[in-house]
């Protein structure tokens, strides 16, 4: 695993891309540890219909915005990111306790 750099202090593509890399790394690493919270959750609820709820999804999408802003990204891609992540993790939490209910 390369060491951290500032992106001021790359000074070559090979420099930006190994920081790439090892942010893309703790990326995965947060996503595999959110998963199993997802997992978690879709062991917990009982009804398919429950996966989605719009209100927290909303409310998701407003702290994200929120985040992004403050921390000069912009808001748009954030939140186009964590849609795609919300709808995924809602396909995956009804295939879960829809299973679960066949058996």
């Amino acid at each position: 695993m390369s060491a951290t750099k500032l992106p001021d202090a790359c000074e070559t593509k090979d420099d930006v891309r190994a920081q790439i890399d090892r942010i893309d790394h703790a990326l995965l690493t947060l996503f595999a540890e959110r998963h199993a919270y997802v997992t978690r959750m879709a062991q917990i609820k009982t009804d398919p219909h429950e996966a989605r709820d719009p209100a927290r999804i909303e409310a998701v999408i407003a702290k994200v915005r929120d985040r992004s802003f403050a921390l000069d990204l912009d808001e748009d891609q954030a939140e186009l990111v964590w849609r795609t992540l919300i709808d995924w993790n809602i396909n995956y939490e009804k295939g879960i306790i829809a299973g679960r209910r066949r058996s």
